[in-house]
């Protein structure tokens, strides 16, 4: 990401969750606040960008659909956008939540965005501490657009400027109030495959050393057919030229023997694996519409020993 620029990815990934809490039916991961934290203007011209860049995603459906809009932007956000943000954030607060009910004091969301969990779980303000980490033009662009909102930042609510390609290290949690002898639940969503593997072993390292015992990460990951699988509709290869037209590009892949490895040198074991297909298969089944798990793309829950 170029310095001192909000996040394309975070603010496409808002507009997507928005999208389907408007318009889709069943919810995968309903975001009704995510909405308000797009503009009008900016939502109208993501959505016509989309639609005008049809015959990026499939020209197939420019032709059938070209006098539809409507329909053009339901397949390009059910195929192409939606997918895996829904599905891994409905994945990762249902661990949440379990893990709460467990003990979990603190919540670390790394590469926050435009997250919105602590404004839709008003009444776990007295059960948890949460920490919202990301780059610093990120967070000032999501403050301006909660003021404008009117949402008002609760008190268990800290932003942490960070940029995880750095040395990365625990102190800023810790000044703005991050205790590491708490039980503490990170997600780690939609991050890992812009670092490298190095930086993702550092991180997982750093923020397990001290945490005690039970504390636990969610996190997706993508595998190593990343670069080379083209995925329904070319929509994995579409994903990995638009991070890098973007100017965030991806950057690693993964073995589940990697994972493990990466896993275990951090002090952790892996408590849940879902595949691709498991994911389909509970997020998206019986559906009518484009909506589907997403290739190369998996999640885990792992937990500290």
């Amino acid at each position: 990401m170029k310095k001192n620029e909000s996040s394309l990815t975070s603010l496409i990934a808002a507009f997507a969750r928005a999208y389907h809490s408007k318009f889709d039916t069943p919810k995968i991961f309903d975001d009704f606040i995510a909405k308000d934290l797009i503009t009008e203007k900016e939502f109208a011209n993501i959505r016509e960008n989309m639609i005008q860049g049809i015959q990026f995603f499939n020209k197939d459906i420019t032709k059938k659909y070209q006098d539809h809009p409507d329909e053009i932007i339901k397949w390009v956000t059910q195929v192409q956008l939606s997918p895996t943000p829904l599905s891994r954030a409905a994945y990762c607060e249902n661990v949440l939540l379990n893990e709460i009910s467990l003990g979990a004091k603190q919540y670390v969301i790394l590469g926050a965005g435009l997250d919105t969990f602590c404004f839709r779980h008003p009444k776990l303000e007295q059960s948890i501490e949460i920490f919202e980490v990301d780059y610093l033009a990120t967070q000032e662009f999501k403050k301006q657009r909660l003021s404008y909102a009117e949402y008002p930042i609760p008190k268990h609510l800290h932003f942490v400027s960070m940029d995880f390609t750095k040395d990365f290290t625990v102190q800023p949690l810790v000044e703005a109030g991050f205790k590491p002898n708490k039980k503490t639940f990170y997600s780690f969503l939609g991050v890992s495959y812009y670092l490298t593997k190095e930086e993702n072993s550092n991180l997982v390292n750093q923020l397990f050393t001290e945490v005690p015992s039970g504390s636990s990460i969610v996190f997706d990951y993508a595998d190593d057919n990343l670069f080379k699988e083209k995925g329904r509709s070319n929509r994995v290869q579409n994903m990995v030229q638009m991070a890098s037209a973007s100017g965030e590009p991806m950057k690693s892949c993964f073995t589940y023997n990697e994972i493990e490895k990466m896993l275990e040198n951090a002090g952790l074991l892996i408590y849940e694996y879902l595949s691709p297909d498991t994911i389909n298969n509970e997020f998206f089944q019986e559906r009518s519409d484009y909506l589907s798990a997403f290739e190369t793309i998996h999640y885990i829950h792992a937990v500290k020993k």
